[in-house]
């Protein structure tokens, strides 16, 4: 299994090595690189993809400091340590947290920029005592099914989750949830402890799609509003009947749309 010494950790990345133009994914709080999984096989054909875990997330190595700016100095290592030219980086939530900083703070690494249901703001204060508890139940206890099942709704949008269809679905990602070790606190902490960026949204000049679920409620489609307005040129597209996770969701869709834009700025 590939992995990369960067910023004093070890990440997990897969590579699907053949490809001019190169697209790396960088995932949401929670997951791994696993949730593109459609993405991947969708795009490898015509694209070299990169797909990595976080530090202290996936396969990844648990180790300290977990915050925003480490994270993005991990991304940054891992660009140029695996290809020599700016790569179009799609991140979801968390993942587009370190989009957006890497795009304003190192614009030479970023062809174009991929954001989904993410936000360019601190965690609204009101989410703080909910996600606190959370934390510190998986801290002592893992992540519970009591724990998945706050979860889940946060992460997916209602619609989906009750649809009889995607029964199996909802299980498997149920299940990816609960692989979540206890150390998983310590992304948690980087994530909702993170400072807003409002003021670095002008500093991004390169190419900007953002998607945002029509349901989302962990960032909700007025954040993504919000970074448009933002940033120069940006374009938004709003998907019906996802949540937080429309790569999951509703991945036709997400497809599409990344296949139309990578063949548009390449």
């Amino acid at each position: 299994m590939p992995f990369l010494e960067v910023n004093e950790t070890r990440l997990y990345y897969e590579d699907t090595e053949l490809g001019d133009e190169v697209i790396v994914f960088s995932h949401g709080l929670l997951w791994s690189q696993h949730m593109f999984r459609e993405q991947v096989e969708f795009l490898k054909t015509r694209f070299r993809v990169i797909a990595y875990d976080h530090r202290g997330q996936g396969q990844s190595q648990v180790k300290q400091p977990f915050d925003m700016d480490t994270l993005t100095e991990d991304a940054v290592e891992l660009i140029r340590s695996l290809t020599d030219k700016p790569v179009h980086f799609a991140g979801l939530s968390m993942g587009g947290f370190i989009g957006m900083r890497l795009a304003a703070r190192h614009p030479e690494l970023i062809k174009s920029l991929i954001l989904m249901e993410t936000s360019a703001n601190a965690e609204p204060v009101e989410n703080l005592p909910k996600y606190t508890t959370l934390t510190k139940i998986v801290k002592w206890f893992g992540v519970l099914p009591l724990v998945a099942n706050k979860v889940m709704p946060i992460m997916f949008a209602e619609s989906w989750l009750h649809d009889p269809l995607n029964r199996d679905k909802v299980d498997y990602w149920k299940k990816q949830l609960r692989l979540n070790a206890k150390t998983i606190v310590g992304p948690v902490e980087g994530v909702i402890r993170r400072k807003g960026i409002e003021d670095e949204l002008a500093m991004i000049k390169c190419p900007t799609l953002i998607i945002v679920g029509d349901e989302d409620v962990a960032t909700r489609p007025e954040k993504s509003k919000f970074i448009q307005m933002g940033i120069r040129h940006a374009r938004l597209h709003v998907i019906p009947g996802a949540g937080h996770s429309s790569c999951i969701e509703k991945p036709k869709a997400i497809n599409h749309l990344l296949g139309d834009w990578l063949i548009e700025k390449s």
